[in-house]
């Protein structure tokens, strides 16, 4: 375990050639440096300059210099500037594999409504219809990446435009709700001839298939038996019935194939709203063999390519849904000071549901009074999901733009070794916290809770 304060350039500098299984990472978005955006500020999102832009090629090529070839790196990006973040990945040396896209249900709509710019403009004030308080947060202090703001009250309007020109252009905007992140997933070349060979020689190569595949409730789960019975040829769903001449049908008690889809549990909550529920039966294949409808003898052989599983449920069922937790976020800080601070533009943290406030307008953003003030904090179990399925067992996870120690928590939590570093000391601080937190209370991932007090924990301070 090793926490690294500086920036990644220089830090990495200081590891070794081939000397991590993988990189998870969750990397500044560039939000404000996108080609003719319009934006002028040097300042990435609440001012903070290190979000400028995306991280350059530079910072890639030692990225690919550390990972033992067909190492994986996994990287969140905005949707905005995901291309600038994969193409100066692939400008460094490593292979695009594909794209993982993490789709939330939380996320808060910033579009501007033109109508209303377009009252401002004319003069026409609308009617006040009430009274809201919350911080008193300018946009001057957005950009200056201000921490304590005063408590303010201020009017609220009527969404009913007043000019002419305003109720043309009412219902407009500017964006879309954002509901997704891609994630890029990319793999450092192989140094062998075949994958078999580099994964032999390095232990990198592959992904973690079994580790990652997607649970089901054995509730819900049936034994298909498909047979004859009477001369007849029956398909039934029933435990402990066996046919004349049947096959049992093999059931998939391994989970679900990951798919490079991840919901969270809103989105997931939604997506079963649409499908409604379904019964899962597999996928089996029938393959006839002689004359007539089923073979000269009256039977069909049955292969399962993909076995079924006997489930009931929603879609969701279908892709990994990592739970979320409101105590995540500060887990290990209760000597930190509370602090106003917002989100990253668009998704919602779990507690930002229930306590932040929307800045008069200004911004769009949610603010909340909490001691993790960092922007972009990722839930614990998502990025243990990520290091599971590119990390061999036991092996070493690096992330450069550590933040908060989101990656870090989850690679204690799974057994992994982690590789931190944080330009920025208030967030390294922050990140120390919550990972020797992690250390120090061991969390079973089965029971959803923590177990017990490690009070022999190797201490980072």
């Amino acid at each position: 375990m090793k926490l690294l304060l500086g920036d990644c350039l220089d830090k990495l500098k200081e590891l070794k050639d081939n000397s991590v299984d993988s990189i998870v990472t969750d990397p500044p978005y560039g939000l404000s440096a996108a080609p003719n955006s319009g934006k002028t500020s040097k300042g990435g999102f609440m001012g903070k300059q290190w979000d400028y832009d995306v991280p350059s090629q530079e910072i890639w090529e030692e990225c690919i210099r550390v990972l033992k070839p067909g190492g994986h790196l996994l990287a969140f990006a905005g949707s905005r500037t995901y291309h600038r973040m994969a193409v100066r990945i692939e400008d460094a040396g490593f292979e695009i594999r594909d794209q993982i896209m993490w789709v939330y249900g939380s996320g808060f709509p910033k579009s501007m409504d033109i109508s209303k710019q377009i009252d401002k403009r004319e003069g026409a004030e609308r009617k006040v219809i009430g009274k809201t308080s919350g911080s008193g947060m300018t946009k001057s202090n957005v950009e200056q990446g201000a921490q304590k703001r005063n408590v303010t009250e201020w009017n609220v309007y009527s969404n009913n435009p007043v000019s002419d020109l305003a109720k043309q252009w009412n219902g407009w905007g500017t964006a879309l709700k954002p509901a997704h992140e891609p994630i890029v997933m990319a793999r450092k070349p192989l140094s062998e001839k075949t994958v078999v060979d580099n994964v032999l020689e390095w232990g990198t190569g592959g992904i973690n298939i079994d580790e990652s595949r997607i649970p089901y409730s054995a509730d819900d789960h049936v034994m298909k038996y498909d047979g004859y019975k009477n001369g007849e040829y029956k398909s039934e769903y029933k435990e402990g019935t066996s046919y004349k001449h049947g096959n049992q049908v093999q059931i998939n008690t391994q989970g679900r194939f990951p798919a490079n889809i991840i919901f969270d549990e809103e989105a997931g909550k939604l997506l079963d709203e649409q499908s409604g529920t379904s019964k899962s039966t597999g996928g089996r294949i029938e393959k006839k063999t002689g004359w007539g409808e089923f073979g000269g003898n009256g039977q069909k052989e049955i292969i399962d390519g993909q076995p079924g599983f006997g489930d009931v449920g929603g879609a969701s069922r279908f892709f990994y849904c990592p739970k979320t937790s409101k105590t995540d976020r500060n887990e290990g800080l209760d000597g930190f000071e509370t602090k106003k601070s917002s989100s990253m533009p668009g998704r919602r943290n779990a507690e930002d549901m229930s306590t932040s406030k929307i800045d008069n307008d200004v911004t769009g953003r949610f603010v909340t009074e909490r001691k993790n003030t960092h922007p972009t904090v990722k839930p614990t179990d998502l990025m243990l999901y990520l290091i599971r399925l590119v990390t061999p067992k036991g092996g070493t996870t690096l992330d450069p733009f550590m933040g908060s120690g989101s990656t870090g928590k989850g690679a204690v939590r799974g057994g992994f070794d982690f590789i931190g570093i944080e330009r920025e000391e208030e967030y390294f601080q922050i990140a120390t916290a919550r990972i020797q937190y992690e250390i120090d209370n061991p969390y079973n991932e089965e029971r959803g809770e923590r177990i017990e007090t490690n009070k022999n924990a190797n201490k980072f301070f």
